[in-house]
């Protein structure tokens, strides 16, 4: 297979489908492109990349739209043209899912064996504030290993739990332990209940293998690519520690492979961002 084929944006067919998989694109070109150049970026633009990934202009259009309209992003009519920046509460968003997405590394090296325990309900009819809780717990890295319990091996996520309970209108009621495992079951068990570590195992082969080759005859949309590919990884990873992970587990060379692919691609689509944004 040549460079160029290998080079090629592997998700493209998955960003074709439509709006949906194009605002989540998006967003990956917000926070990886917009967020470090001055927050604003032209339509013009924003298609460019989004084209060069497999999405159709239409898809592409009706995406920043509906990001303007939810409130993500301002525009401003200068000329013909369309120019759009970021609000405070995107740049807030972006910011705090960049510490999370380059700070992952797939396992958390030094664990002192303390757990975050979470006793938490949300009445059934209440169908917003229980998707609220469970999306949030789960970006905090908590499992859900039975009804109403929510665990993680991160100790100082204790306050982003309280904060997601408060969000969620559940705090009052909920109950938030910081504990040690003493004896009973095997934690094992335990955590395969909470997380599908199989399902994440596979994430992470398919990550390694859609980055291998490390040459890109187009590096910006390859990199929008990469880090579009590996922001999920935070979100369905909890970061266990070494000693609860499977023998055989690729989260760590996966993040090893995230942070070579990306030092090699960022200048040079950097620039070529730069270049399709200019005034």
């Amino acid at each position: 297979m040549s460079v160029e084929a290998d080079s090629a944006p592997s998700l493209s067919r998955r960003h074709a489908a439509g709006a949906e998989s194009a605002r989540g694109l998006l967003f990956t070109v917000l926070g990886e492109l917009v967020l470090p150049h001055g927050g604003v970026a032209w339509t013009s633009a924003l298609i460019d990349v989004l084209g060069r990934l497999g999405v159709e202009e239409k898809a592409s259009r009706q995406a920043v739209m509906r990001t303007g309209a939810d409130g993500w992003l301002t525009s401003e009519r200068i000329g013909r043209r369309s120019r759009w920046r970021l609000t405070a509460r995107a740049e807030q968003l972006l910011t705090e899912g960049a510490g999370r997405i380059y700070g992952f590394t797939g396992a958390t090296p030094d664990w002192d064996g303390q757990w975050v325990l979470v006793l938490a309900r949300v009445a059934e009819s209440d169908r917003a504030a229980r998707h609220l809780l469970r999306t949030r717990m789960r970006w905090a890295g908590f499992g859900n290993p039975v009804p109403g319990v929510w665990i993680s091996t991160h100790a100082e996520r204790a306050a982003e739990a309280e904060a997601v309970l408060a969000q969620s209108a559940a705090f009052e009621d909920a109950r938030v332990f910081v504990a040690r495992h003493r004896g009973g079951g095997d934690l094992e068990s335990f955590v395969a209940q909470a997380w599908d570590l199989p399902a994440i195992e596979q994430s992470y082969r398919e990550f390694l293998a859609s980055f291998a080759a490390a040459s890109a005859a187009d590096p910006l949309p390859r990199l929008v690519d990469l880090v579009h590919a590996w922001r999920a990884f935070p979100w369905r990873d909890p970061g266990l520690p070494r000693e609860l992970l499977p023998a055989r587990w690729s989260g760590q060379r996966a993040a090893a492979l995230f942070a070579r692919r990306h030092a090699a691609w960022s200048a040079r689509a950097q620039q070529d961002w730069l270049r399709l944004n200019a005034g």
